[in-house]
């Protein structure tokens, strides 16, 4: 009887690791910022020229969208506000990032931020090294100009 259930358990582990398998439907990848397989292409027109961003997993017009972020040292980023709350880490430099209404938080690298949806903010790359994030968005990619009206 313990070897017929011993048998069973084997093989139903095995079907269950085989089902999972058969369901994973796109690769595991990993990127470096310095990958030269990146695509990097350009921001919103609003931003100025210089800033780039390269799709590292998802599609930019669905869901759950990972991108790198990446602009040059001593750059200012207009003001701005995103439809999906933004999850972030700083690859390389020291940002500025300015939230209206809060505190200002220097970003170095190494550190998450989060930023809710339709939250108006700005940034500058203090550094004089590029500033690049990784970002993670719950909606579809945009970025939408901020006009005080």
């Amino acid at each position: 009887m313990f070897t017929k259930v011993i048998k069973f358990l084997v093989i139903a582990s095995a079907f269950f690791m085989y089902s999972l398998q058969a369901h994973t439907s796109e690769p595991a990848v990993a990127y470096s910022i310095h990958d030269e397989s990146l695509e990097w292409g350009p921001c919103p027109e609003f931003f100025p020229a210089g800033c780039k961003i390269a799709v590292v997993h998802g599609d930019p017009a669905k869901p759950n969208v990972d991108i790198f972020f990446k602009v040059p040292g001593k750059y200012d980023l207009p003001v701005h506000w995103h439809t999906s709350a933004e999850r972030m880490t700083l690859l390389s430099g020291t940002l500025h990032v300015n939230y209206t209404g809060q505190p200002t938080t220097k970003l170095e690298t190494g550190m998450y931020a989060y930023g809710p949806a339709k939250a108006v903010h700005d940034g500058r790359c203090i550094s004089t090294e590029p500033c690049v994030l990784f970002i993670a968005f719950e909606d579809p990619l945009d970025a939408v100009e901020f006009v005080k009206h």
